[in-house]
């Protein structure tokens, strides 16, 4: 494992080994791709089986986004059917600004639930995971943040 690898935790689904790249005939000429002002990326290209996300892990993301964005999505809907309804059939008269706030706020929070789903989720593919998520969160999270900090040191 090289020193790079070693400071963060490799994902589960993450290719083990790094791919040769194919040899190039002599006849072809080199041509040099015009970046601006970045390093050439010398990662090695895998294919796409290898880089994708297994199906069940990517089942447990969907079903997790389902519940935690769709609830509060579906709350936020109800909300403003509620005070519709209260508005025309009954003497209730709540506050636009009242409405307005409930409803961002559960909107809000179904936008949060579409990553909190996807990071909740256990990339192990042996392991379902707790009904939460809590401690995969902070290990995806952690993984998440490690990626960030080591892209950044790169492009530096």
């Amino acid at each position: 494992m090289s020193a790079e690898e070693s400071e963060r935790s490799r994902l589960p689904f993450e290719p083990n080994k790094k791919r040769q790249k194919p040899i190039k005939s002599q006849s072809e000429p080199v041509i040099q791709p015009k970046e601006s002002g970045k390093k050439a990326d010398k990662r090695p290209t895998f294919a796409k089986e290898e880089m994708a996300i297994p199906q069940v892990v990517s089942q447990r993301m969907v079903r997790r986004v389902a519940g935690f964005c769709g609830i509060p999505t579906a709350l936020g809907i109800t909300t403003l059917v509620t005070s519709y309804l209260l508005a025309v059939n009954t003497d209730i008269k709540l506050p636009p600004v009242a409405v307005l706030l409930v409803n961002m706020g559960f909107f809000g929070l179904g936008v949060l639930g579409i990553t909190y789903g996807v990071l909740s989720a256990s990339w192990d593919e042996e392991r379902a995971g707790s009904l939460l998520g809590l401690s995969e969160f902070n290990t995806n999270w952690g993984r998440m943040v490690a990626v960030w900090r080591e892209s950044r040191q790169k492009n530096v």
